[in-house]
């Protein structure tokens, strides 16, 4: 039975009663916490530190390079997934001794960045965020593989589900939760606190059954096939279906978000020069911010359902780049709470709204026999331009200012819109997807501002 199939096998689809009768699905929880926590301690609230730091913009802007390690981690995956941990693995086996170090080095990172001082010494601090961002980005590569791996495809929705939900509790502590923290205690003990929330996912690891890959008889592969399998067949089968097309497609995934990634990098830094303070920022956009983003991804999932694909995705591109002028207006206006929170409600409504039509589009673009691998390929695509170009947000804010910044990056929202309606005109979009069960592209890339 396919995941289309069978409803169970959908991300989101359990029940509270499956932690109990299931407990691996409790173990997913504690899993997704941990990968859920790091991200957003390396790049929006590591963004926050530094503005209130005094670190210059330009800085900020190139240091949000660390996050490519979350869009290139297919690069080592099949090294993870093939290689033991000397002495670990004898006793945890491979997923687990992985699993073990990656998020202990995590921990490790935080505990070094509390004891950081960015406005002295930047440079341990650059090189304390890059281990964790890369222990993390390993922990999410071991985290699937043993989710994988430990149910059946009738249980992965049930699984997946129970992975993002722990992932969304664990982003209001690394959001919100540190915020507040930073406000009343300082910055060096909302990093301590998070580091030791890492024990969270250990106890899950250490819990965890032990569920190695299966070997194949008589196949071993090298790395290198590993990555042709892994990447170059999966896009082949991309170029066979769409032939010419695809150079339409590609450019359209990797301009559909821009807007928002580019601009997510400044907005921390944004916020805190319009003097607002941290409890306010962790108010408006970490706590009431992703609950609008909740309305506006299940209305993105409505409006597909109700209108179909392509005019969502036209509809989410245009109005997720045209919200940030709402921050222009703010930069114009200075501190003002009302207009913060009516940008805010806009840019995270349009901005998940369009989040859930394009990762439906992309869900659309798989074939049955690349399902996985082609939608990692093509959600680690779309994030890698924005990460890119966000690197050298400081400087388009300190050439343009705030508000001139908002608005260029709103104008992408034109070429998007040109696209979507060219590749509507050569019959692209018409379908809602193939109906598996898929992740979503990482949280700091889908709701930046957030």
């Amino acid at each position: 039975m396919s995941a289309s199939d069978d409803t169970s096998a959908k991300p989101g689809k359990f029940r509270m009663r499956d932690i109990v009768e299931d407990s691996r699905v409790a173990l997913m929880l504690a899993l997704g916490f941990a990968c859920g926590l790091p991200i957003l301690l390396v790049f929006s609230t590591l963004s926050a530190w530094l503005a209130t730091a005094g670190i210059q913009r330009t800085s900020i802007g190139l240091l949000s390079y660390v996050s490519f390690a979350y869009s290139l981690k297919f690069l080592w995956a099949p090294v993870i997934d093939r290689l033991d941990l000397p002495v670990l693995a004898r006793w945890l086996g491979r997923r687990r001794a992985w699993m073990v170090a990656a998020q202990v080095v995590v921990a490790v990172g935080l505990l070094g960045m509390s004891q950081g001082d960015p406005a002295n010494n930047l440079s341990f601090m650059v090189i304390c965020a890059l281990v964790t961002a890369f222990a993390s980005a390993t922990q999410d590569i071991v985290v699937d593989g043993w989710r994988i791996d430990s149910a059946p495809t009738e249980r992965q929705g049930v699984m997946l589900g129970a992975y993002q939900l722990g992932y969304a509790v664990a982003r209001a502590f690394a959001g919100a939760g540190a915020l507040y923290i930073a406000q009343g205690a300082g910055w060096s003990a909302a990093y301590g606190a998070m580091a030791l929330l890492m024990l969270v996912g250990l106890v899950g690891a250490l819990a965890a059954p032990r569920q190695d890959p299966v070997p194949v008889a008589g196949e071993r592969r090298s790395v290198a096939d590993t990555l042709r399998i892994a990447v170059v067949e999966p896009f082949r089968d991309l170029m066979r279906r769409k032939g010419a097309r695809l150079v339409l497609i590609l450019a359209l995934i990797m301009l559909y978000r821009l807007p928002d990634i580019i601009s997510g990098v400044m907005a921390q830094p944004f916020y805190i020069e319009q003097g607002f303070s941290l409890t306010e920022i962790a108010n408006v956009t970490k706590i009431y911010g992703v609950i609008i983003g909740i309305v506006g991804a299940l209305a993105g999932g409505f409006a597909v359902l109700r209108f179909g694909l392509q005019p969502t995705l036209i509809a989410g591109g245009i109005a997720a780049a045209a919200s940030n002028l709402m921050f222009s207006w703010l930069a114009v206006s200075g501190h003002d709470t009302t207009l913060f929170v009516a940008s805010i409600s806009i840019d995270n409504f349009a901005g998940n709204f369009a989040g859930t039509a394009l990762i439906a589009y992309m869900s659309s673009l798989t074939s049955s026999a690349f399902v996985a691998t082609q939608y990692a390929l093509l959600s680690s695509l779309y994030a890698l331009p924005g990460k890119f170009v966000g690197g050298f947000s400081g400087y388009m804010v300190d050439y343009f200012g705030y508000a001139q910044f908002f608005a260029v990056s709103a104008g992408i929202g034109i070429p998007v819109a040109v696209l979507c309606l060219a590749l509507s005109a050569l019959g692209e979009g018409k379908d809602a997807g193939s109906g598996e069960a898929v992740s979503p592209p990482e949280e700091e890339a889908i709701a930046a501002k957030a």
